[in-house]
């Protein structure tokens, strides 16, 4: 896609989120629901498919172009971009990375379309950021595969159509080995749980999927049985860098939210934007946002050359949902007693802000990616 191109879509997006979802926050928030309307729009602005590439319905942006993009969906409520964030994230790279070519052929234009909605089915009790302990097992008997376990706190699974499913194999060539497999929603077997209550992100909908002995033909196994571990790191490097671009958005709008409250409130006769200490409040937040912009762009065309796909989004996810935090905090304090108070826009964006610490690897596990990778870099022989 040429840049005239992607400004024009930039636009849009623009439009979209601040004239059409800003004003809907309070309602997604007290209702924990996204309204059917907002789905459609997205739906029809190719949003399903940002990061699917365009022979297989999407729109096909590098990792450059879908940060930008990422960047403006961050400015409103993470609910919005979570209800397709899967389909081109996690999810959708499951196909990208690991599908065969006609796997890719015959489902990537669903989630493309927004026909489809997919949740990547991963997280387990004991199996979190370290997928080494997933108890989910798979066995063949005959031409189909037996899926038995329970995932919890599975992004879109009360609306998913599909999940995405790692899987151990308990025996076989692949005994031991992690495996992905396809699994539609409503198959014998598969159970969702009720929605989960959460601190925030309202309207963005997580539950427990339970599998007890659910069958799927041959053909649901993504890939070569035995890889899905490597598939898995692949989508979660993608979906960090993804993330990263969320918390600038966000943290974009919670910075703007400051300065307009610091220019409008009055306190000693003097607008509290005149006061230094709340100006080193904004300078702190606006070195922030500007910090993590720079990185996930530079991060960004470092995995579109191939130059470093691990490194750079992990740095970029810890540093970013780090970050987020550290600005929403910044902007409760400015607003003072009133930013702790529900329905304004701050004390929502602190509430939201805190789970980007932890999903799509906590900041400890990206510690130690950096660490290793670091160290490895400058003593290749560890």
């Amino acid at each position: 896609m040429d840049n005239a191109d992607l400004e024009d879509i930039l636009d849009t997006v623009r439009s979209l989120v601040r004239d059409r979802v800003v004003p809907r926050e309070a309602e997604i928030d007290e209702t924990d629901e996204m309204p059917a309307g907002l789905r459609e729009e997205a739906a029809r602005m190719g949003l399903f498919g940002f990061a699917i590439p365009e022979e297989y319905g999407g729109l096909g942006l590098s990792m450059s172009q879908e940060v930008r993009l990422v960047m403006e969906l961050g400015y409103t409520t993470p609910a919005f971009r979570s209800m397709f964030g899967t389909n081109n994230g996690i999810a959708g790279h499951v196909l990208l990375e690991g599908g065969t070519r006609e796997q890719k052929k015959q489902f990537l234009p669903r989630l493309a379309a927004g026909e489809w909605t997919a949740s990547f089915a991963l997280t387990e009790e004991e199996a979190g950021s370290d997928p080494a302990g997933l108890a989910t097992s798979v066995t063949a008997d005959g031409d189909e595969w037996v899926i038995s376990g329970l995932k919890r706190f599975i992004t879109n699974a009360p609306v998913a159509d599909v999940f995405m499913v790692f899987a151990r194999h308990a025996d076989g060539p692949a005994a031991g080995k992690i495996s992905v497999l396809m699994v539609e929603a409503g198959r014998p077997g598969v159970t969702v749980g009720p929605k989960d209550g959460k601190m925030g992100q309202q309207g963005a909908w997580t539950s427990e999927v339970r599998f007890d002995e659910a069958r799927v033909p041959a053909g649901a196994l993504i890939g070569t049985p035995g890889e899905g571990y490597l598939t898995a790191m692949r989508c979660l490097a993608h979906g960090r860098l993804h993330i990263a671009a969320v918390c600038v958005g966000l943290a974009q709008r919670a910075l703007d939210e400051t300065v307009a409250y610091a220019l409008g409130r009055k306190q000693g006769g003097h607008v509290i934007a005149d006061y230094q200490l709340i100006q080193g409040l904004i300078a702190d937040s606006q070195t922030d946002v500007l910090a993590g912009r720079a990185l996930v762009v530079s991060a960004a065309a470092d995995f579109d050359s191939g130059a470093d796909r691990r490194l750079g989004p992990s740095c970029a996810k810890y540093f970013c949902s780090e970050m987020v935090g550290r600005v929403a905090d910044r902007a409760v304090q400015v607003h003072g007693g009133v930013g702790y108070m529900r329905g304004v826009t701050v004390e929502r964006i602190y509430r939201d802000a805190r789970l980007f610490r932890i999903y799509e690897g906590t900041s400890q596990i990206q510690q130690l990616v950096i660490a290793k990778q670091a160290l490895r870099a400058a003593a290749p022989s560890r």
